[in-house]
């Protein structure tokens, strides 16, 4: 099994770290101090040096912080993670749901003198402190940058992240950094903008096609960029990363130590182009009245993935997908009450191994059965190790970081006979990733715009999930990759290019879970037959092909062309993947994918 780098904290350590914490903060003359599960790069993914938050309070899950105060510390989860954070965090910290209450609220609330709370300018982005501080305005409370004051009771933090980065090729890249560079200058120019800073480190290594190990299970570099105008790139990563470098980087290309940014900033003359949602506070600082604020260039170009880009990501899910239904096949033959979550979690790593394009997973595999299924970010540790029992479902959500590709699949799987409500449950799951499969929609939409198709057959049961229907995957980079997402609050319009997952489920705590998930790629769609179409659509192009469990599912329930679709999708499988399999999962696989 692939190591795990995770910084957590056990629930004793919990009140002495708080009362450390709080000692700091008395030093400092502060009220509070803010602990965000973030790095200096404003990425969703941490390196163990910056578990600042999992080592404080010990919640692991991906989004969240902690306020903590002299008589109150709260910790802010939003729905993906109310059932895991109960199990995590010491009872000397407060689980609050948000953001249905806001950071704002919550301070005014157990601050209703005013006071000061603390933050280190690194790991806020500009947007975030602005609109807090608008929020407290009037209220007493002053927001001050301090010194980050966990770092100075973590005695043994591990060391900024080492690891040497590497070319990625041009075969799965399809475009030249020096063209890239090129390109996303002519819109700086356009602009009127001397430069711009990028501080995401997927930006970074999608921009310079390069690729890294700072993040476990990521394949990034951690650095800062200055992209001119004129094309040229100054880049802040440590030398020593870069060794093998050279010539791939070549004359167009100024290597710094990364310490070096904020005095090189306050040479520079502006605009200089700043995102306010990954822009640290202390870049802004440094960048000053010289600051245009804009998008991260390389956001967009990144995210609508070229014909290389896609047809690796293609090549990546059919040999991903052989490696899951060799897993599953394998699964079928374990009678229930044999197997633990941690037996299905090596095996399938196990099968992914076998690829030699795969250089790690692509996040911390979920392997969730009964109860645990309802987790929706479950990790399985030695502590909550399950069997597979009869009359369970078991959620497997995982993916694999390959040279051509990205992947993040999930499917359910009955262990044995499954209730008649799971069942239930799960059709109504499956009638909605269907429905957003087939979906035709016009161009110039966003994912706010359509991702209730997903949700439908749910609601229509009195049923949702408190996460969104998908999220961007990237093209050998971060597993979840922005801007685009399927998600009720995103408004940024969905083009051809972009990859993004389906992924519908509903959970019910203590009882059972259901997510199925596949990777989709936006493409213009066809024009119908004999249509007469007055506007350009768009439509989804499948990526991930393995069979959906069909014993799961009450065919009665679905209407005839979601039960044409599955079918359909079940022939494509068998053909896709059936000749990449062994052949007693070949055998499994024809059974799999029979009609209903």
């Amino acid at each position: 099994m692939f190591q795990s780098f995770e910084v957590t904290s056990r629930p004793e350590q919990g009140p002495p770290r708080l009362a450390a914490l709080r000692a700091e903060l008395k030093a400092e003359g502060l009220d509070g101090f803010l602990v965000p599960r973030a790095d200096a790069h404003q990425g969703e993914y941490v390196a163990p040096h910056d578990e600042r938050l999992g080592w404080l309070t010990g919640f692991t899950g991906s989004a969240g912080f902690c306020a903590a105060l002299m008589d109150v510390a709260g910790v802010f989860i939003d729905g993906r993670y109310r059932t895991q954070v109960k199990a995590q965090v010491a009872n000397v910290y407060t689980p609050v749901a948000w953001p249905e209450v806001s950071l704002a609220d919550w301070l005014q609330a157990e601050l209703p003198n005013g006071g000061i709370v603390g933050f280190d300018p690194w790991l806020h982005a500009v947007g975030q402190i602005e609109q807090l501080e608008v929020a407290l305005k009037g209220s007493g409370i002053e927001m001050r940058r301090c010194e980050n004051l966990v770092d100075r009771i973590w005695e043994d933090q591990p060391a900024p992240p080492m690891f040497p980065a590497k070319l990625h090729p041009l075969e799965f890249a399809g475009e030249s950094h020096a063209d890239k560079c090129a390109r996303l200058a002519e819109d700086l120019r356009n602009k009127g903008e001397a430069a711009a800073v990028i501080t995401l480190p997927d930006s970074l290594c999608w921009l310079l096609n390069i690729r890294g190990a700072d993040i476990a299970r990521n394949p990034v570099v951690h650095g800062f960029v200055i992209l001119h105008e004129s094309g040229a790139v100054d880049l802040f990563v440590a030398p020593e990363k870069l060794a093998d470098l050279a010539d791939h980087l070549g004359d167009g290309v100024t290597v710094h130590e990364p310490d070096a940014l904020l005095g090189y900033l306050e040479t520079l003359a502006g605009p200089i182009r700043l995102d306010k949602t990954t822009a640290p506070v202390a870049v802004a600082d440094a960048v000053g009245d010289r600051a245009s604020w804009g998008d991260d260039p390389c956001a967009l170009p990144k995210a609508c993935k070229n014909e290389a880009e896609v047809a690796g990501s293609a090549a990546a899910h059919l040999r991903d997908g052989a490696a899951l239904v060799e897993l599953l096949a394998w699964l079928d033959a374990q009678a229930p009450g044999s197997v633990t979550e941690t037996q299905v979690v090596a095996q399938l790593e196990a099968c992914r191994r076998r690829d030699n394009a795969l250089q790690d997973i692509s996040f911390e595999t979920i392997a969730g059965t009964g109860p645990n299924g309802a987790i929706m970010h479950y990790r399985v540790t030695e502590e909550t190790d399950s069997t597979l029992e009869e009359g369970h479902l078991l959620v497997l959500d995982s993916g694999g970081q390959y040279l051509d590709g990205t992947t993040d699949i999930t499917r359910t799987i009955p262990i044995g006979a499954a209730p008649l409500e799971a069942k239930q449950a799960f059709t109504r799951v499956l009638a909605g990733m269907i429905a957003m499969s087939r979906l035709r929609w016009p161009q110039g939409l966003a994912g706010r715009d359509i991702e209730a198709i997903g949700r439908l057959p749910l609601w229509m049961a009195g049923q949702d999930f408190d996460h969104g229907l998908g999220h961007g995957v990237g093209a050998y980079l971060s597993v979840h990759e922005g801007p685009q997402r399927l998600s009720k609050i995103s408004t940024v319009p969905l083009m051809p290019g972009m990859i993004l997952s389906n992924e519908p489920g509903y959970y019910r705590e203590g009882a059972f879970g259901i997510r199925l998930e596949n990777l989709l790629v936006v493409r213009p769609a066809p024009d119908l037959p004999g249509g007469d179409a007055h506007r350009k659509m768009l439509h989804w192009e499948t990526l991930s092909f393995a069979p959906i469990d069909t014993r799961l599912v009450i065919a009665d329930m679905l209407d005839s062309a979601a039960r044409d679709w599955l079918n359909a999708y079940h022939r494509d499988v068998a053909e896709k993947i059936g000749p990449r399999l062994s052949p007693e999962a070949k055998l499994w696989l024809d059974t799999a994918t029979a009609p209903i």
